[in-house]
């Protein structure tokens, strides 16, 4: 059943039932016949002069219930608080970690202009923490929380507005400016914009589907998302020889950086994601003692923090992203990455569960640790001017050049996309990029055509 115009409204009829007398009110909203019965005729006939009313306006009534959308809406009308409240509790089961933190940061930037009033408005930094570690976040509302933060939050249930004042374009341009703007008055980067706007609309649309809106209202706000950057920049991509180099500066720096190096020889001889890597184990690797091996991925194990994953454990567990749960990816690695995990687990040996790399304790190794020996490879492996540049900022960069060697160096596409975890569309757009020094290459090459028909 849905909404429709095809109403049909009859005279109220008086009724004798067990000796009382009441009046009944009938009518039919397409072919669902609905009635409703009243003490006294008055009141039947001010109930049937509403409806009267709402079919003279044009308005829809909805089949099942027989009543007016409207009215519906009126119901369920709720304060944009609850609603992102509802919102994340319907989100939440089915949602990887990451993308909690992510629905979480959506609602917290939009909550504070979706207030009636800023008298007594809390701090924006304090707002912001309240809002986005407990507000929307789903594992921590059976925690009683601080005093501070339950006050603050008190003062956001008291001001926000109802569901229903959305429905305003000057209220969504609101909202969308505040996604364009950092807590420090600077501007939000474009890819953070635009996935706010994506969250936000989605939020919206929960609230069509739950019968508290009419329709998505961000549709009608005629705003331009900011322009992203989906190709990643040719200066952060490191060429082998520089690789080579930059993996020799990590194994120098004592017991610690000879652990990584493998660690980065994933990302770049294999095009882990560093997730990955973490999560890379012996069962994993096929290690031939001549030519090449195999990497069969399975899973990856996310830093994300104890408050939003299901296990309270730091990292999620995860799949292959973008893949099919339990999909597992192969990827073939050259010979002389073979050697390198032989030696690695001849020299570290494996963990308990199997994996490769960990910390001192046996641990899950950390973004901030292999981070902090990276740029410490960075700063002894590269020029003043390399290192001032943004080429290998990141240990992801590391995969971002492994994928482009593969793509200069002839590969398909398709056999390229498949190692690297992505689909063709994805990589064309986003990794099909040059190596450092390619361009002189391409440009040598010109010359030697062109001196051919001199």
């Amino acid at each position: 059943m849905g909404t429709t115009y095809d109403v049909r409204i009859w005279a109220v009829r008086q009724r004798k039932d067990r000796g009382q007398s009441s009046a009944e009110l009938r009518w039919k909203v397409g072919d669902t016949p609905h009635s409703q019965t009243f003490a006294t005729k008055t009141l039947a006939d001010s109930r049937r002069a509403e409806l009267l009313t709402a079919v003279n306006g044009g308005e829809p009534f909805d089949e099942a219930t027989g009543v007016p959308v409207r009215e519906i809406r009126q119901r369920n009308d709720v304060t944009c608080y609850q609603h992102a409240r509802d919102y994340i509790e319907m989100k939440w089961p089915t949602a990887p970690a990451k993308t909690r933190t992510g629905l979480a940061d959506t609602m917290a930037t939009a909550m504070p202009v979706l207030v009636t009033s800023r008298r007594g408005m809390p701090d924006p930094r304090v707002l912001r923490q309240a809002l986005y570690s407990w507000a929307f976040n789903f594992n921590r509302w059976t925690e009683d929380p601080p005093a501070e933060v339950a006050r603050v939050l008190a003062w956001v249930e008291r001001n926000a507005m109802p569901v229903s004042a959305l429905d305003d374009p000057l209220v969504m341009r609101k909202v969308l400016t505040a996604f364009t703007q950092r807590l420090d008055g600077k501007k939000a980067a474009a890819s953070t914009v635009k996935r706010k706007r994506a969250v936000f609309h989605n939020a919206l649309g929960f609230a069509v589907e739950a019968r508290r809106l009419p329709h998505n209202p961000l549709t009608q706000v005629q705003w331009v998302i900011p322009p992203t950057t989906d190709g990643i920049d040719p200066g952060c991509v490191v060429n082998p020889r520089q690789a080579r180099t930059l993996l020799d500066a990590v194994a120098a720096q004592g017991a610690r950086g000879e652990h990584l190096r493998a660690f980065f020889g994933c990302l770049y001889h294999a095009a882990l994601r560093p997730a990955e890597a973490v999560w890379l184990r012996h069962e994993n690797c096929e290690l031939p003692a001549s030519g090449w091996g195999t990497l069969h991925l399975d899973g990856s194990r996310p830093r994300v923090g104890r408050g939003w994953t299901d296990s309270g454990d730091p990292h999620d567990t995860r799949g292959l992203k973008w893949r099919p749960e339990r999909e597992i990816r192969h990827v073939p690695i050259p010979p002389h990455f073979t050697a390198m995990l032989r030696e690695h687990i001849q020299a570290h040996g494996i963990a308990p569960d199997g994996r490769l790399f960990r910390t001192a304790r046996g641990g899950l190794v950390q973004e901030s640790g292999y981070g902090e020996v990276w740029a410490r490879a960075r700063r002894k492996a590269l020029t003043p001017q390399q290192h001032a540049s943004p080429l290998a900022a990141r240990p992801y960069d590391l995969r971002h050049a492994c994928v482009s060697l593969w793509l200069n160096s002839g590969v398909d596409p398709v056999e390229v996309a498949r190692r690297a975890g992505h689909s063709v569309a994805v990589l064309l757009k986003v990794y099909a990029k040059c190596l450092d020094g390619a361009t002189a290459m391409a440009n040598a090459r010109i010359d030697a055509a062109l001196e051919h028909w001199a």
